[in-house]
């Protein structure tokens, strides 16, 4: 190898050296600018696990107030369960004795009119031989049963008692009683059949209704029954 030959190669060598610390020098750089990158996007992701936390423990304590208010809650209604249940209990006695009392004030209203039209069985002046007292029938499916019943040999009364009368009652015995009695009782079919309402209570309503159905109308009046149409039409 000549000195020139050496001087070419020493020198080759020398820029490749050069090229070399200057492309070290510039992958440095970047590894260096890309780790402030990473450290900074490392801060960033702290920050944000920081306030993730931060948002956790609030959530959680958020949570057990809630927990508290849902417990408070539970404890007061249980207590309105009990109270409930003690009012409901209290309204089913009432209901009872109410309806105790209905049932006792129908009874003795029902024990009147019949006490009254036993010792005189009339009606105006139809008079009757038989009275029956809850009269019941049953006919293939069809079932009733009369509070009071009056028979001579020529006429039927079908009495509807209630200590106080209602004018639906009226429609019933009309839509109901007196056709359910003509065929649970074919017997006496050939019989004259009249509908009775029978009120301790009365007023003028009713009273209008009654006599426009063709129906009597017994009432109370001291002891004694009143009857206060005495015309009434055949069924």
């Amino acid at each position: 190898m000549t000195d020139n030959e050496l001087k070419e190669l020493v020198a080759s060598l020398a820029i490749a050296q050069q090229r070399n610390e200057i492309q070290s020098a510039q992958d440095m750089a970047e590894i260096r600018e890309l780790q402030k990158k990473n450290e900074i996007q490392f801060a960033q992701t702290d920050v944000k696990i920081a306030e993730a936390f931060a948002q956790q423990k609030e959530t959680e304590a958020q949570l057990a107030k809630t927990d508290a208010q849902l417990a408070k809650t539970d404890a007061q209604l249980a207590k309105t369960d009990v109270k409930l249940d003690k009012l409901s209990a209290k309204i089913e006695r009432i209901a009872t004795l109410v309806g105790n009392i209905s049932n006792n004030q129908g009874d003795a209203a029902e024990e009147f009119f019949y006490r009254s039209l036993l010792n005189a069985p009339y009606l105006g002046k139809i008079h009757f031989d038989t009275i029956y007292r809850n009269l019941p029938a049953n006919k293939n499916k069809l079932q009733d049963e009369f509070d009071i019943v009056l028979v001579n040999k020529n006429s039927i009364a079908i009495v509807e008692v209630k200590q106080k009368a209602h004018p639906k009652l009226i429609n019933d015995m009309l839509a109901r009683k007196l056709p359910n009695f003509r065929t649970l009782f074919p017997y006496y079919k050939n019989l004259k059949l009249y509908g009775v309402i029978a009120s301790m209570v009365s007023n003028k309503k009713l009273i209008e209704k009654t006599k426009k159905a063709g129906l009597f109308f017994l009432t109370q009046q001291g002891n004694h029954i009143v009857l206060v149409n005495n015309k009434a039409k055949t069924f």
